[in-house]
């Protein structure tokens, strides 16, 4: 992809969020798959030439519409993932670009309609195969080829983020120097255990607004969202953090606390909403709760997941409060280095 033409699409191709389709559905055999090449730069959907001090490797969320002829992996030149990991760099990897080099690679991605519908067990084995092989095989590149030795972000959402914590749990254990440059990784939209913690204790959690070399994440939904009904997290209880007060407990943060949200009018064009989206942790289930959203208005864009299901909406409604919170993990790191 032509780096002139991907920046100039940006802002101006914004498709529905995440889209999820039916169809037949049986495990892919990857065993003899070749892993795509990424020093081919026609493999990434962003490979900046780098002006900052430190960079991001982004895993945008399932991109592409599933047709009949599709297996459940797409090819790495799928047309429509390549248009829908636009629009998700659009609002979601952009917070990143006014202080870091974002790097993201394209990768053959699992169908979202079969991964929901499987156990956890089956869906982590799934997602281990072709899709995060690719990931991480585009990460080793980025590593060997194009970081320089600068400390990076890890963001990711959805299956990107499920993809990050085998990079967290492979990859960092067996490289312990690359490990010591990450800033921060923002795995949202996918439950981060306790059980994944203590299987690889080289890894924490946040604690604050200023910890570094730890996770982020949190999946968010309205309170009225029975338990086990969002499909993302169904009975899996994940860690949370706090997007806006940066804190571990279940004090709600209002929306007046929030630094803006990035939401979309009538034609699906995004801007800054100011005080839009509140947050309250429920330990209990491992979600993050927005009380303040519209569940009917935004409905439309929410009900492949079900209504109060605010899955695509994990990296909007806390954008500007993400693009500060790394901007202050950026410093603590550059500080403490």
């Amino acid at each position: 992809m032509n780096r002139k033409l991907f920046t100039s699409l940006v802002p101006a191709i914004l498709i529905p969020f995440l889209i999820i389709t039916s169809g037949g559905c049986h495990k892919t055999d990857d065993s003899q798959v070749q892993i795509t090449d990424y020093s081919i730069s026609d493999h990434w959907l962003s490979m900046p030439v780098p002006l900052k001090s430190t960079d991001v490797f982004y895993v945008y969320p399932t991109a592409w519409k599933r047709t009949t002829s599709d297996g459940n992996i797409c090819t790495i030149d799928n047309a429509s993932m390549h248009t829908g990991s636009i629009s998700a760099y659009a609002r979601q990897a952009t917070l990143f670009d006014t202080t870091a080099n974002v790097f993201a690679p394209f990768y053959r991605q699992a169908d979202a309609n079969y991964v929901l519908s499987l156990p956890e067990k089956e869906r982590w084995d799934f997602i281990s195969g072709i899709p995060s092989r690719d990931v991480i095989a585009a990460f080793d590149y980025y590593i060997n080829h194009l970081n320089n030795g600068r400390p990076f972000i890890l963001a990711g959402h959805s299956q990107g983020a499920n993809i990050l914590l085998f990079i967290l749990s492979e990859y960092m254990s067996q490289h312990p120097e690359v490990y010591s440059r990450m800033v921060a990784a923002y795995v949202i939209g996918y439950p981060v255990t306790q059980d994944f913690l203590t299987a690889n204790p080289h890894l924490k959690f946040a604690s604050g607004p200023d910890d570094t070399g730890v996770i982020i994440s949190y999946n968010t939904q309205a309170p009225d969202v029975a338990a086990g009904a969002n499909p993302v997290v169904s009975d899996i209880v994940g860690l949370v953090i706090n997007p806006v007060s940066w804190t571990r407990d279940e004090t709600t943060a209002p929306s007046s606390m929030s630094l803006g949200s990035l939401m979309p009018d009538a034609s699906l064009r995004f801007h800054k909403v100011h005080n839009y989206a509140d947050a309250t942790i429920d330990l209990k289930n491992g979600v993050l709760l927005c009380s303040t959203a519209n569940e009917n208005a935004l409905l439309p864009l929410t009900a492949v997941f079900g209504k109060g299901v605010y899955h695509s909406f994990d990296y909007p409604f806390y954008y500007y409060d993400l693009q500060a919170n790394a901007i202050n993990r950026i410093k603590k790191f550059q500080a403490a280095r």
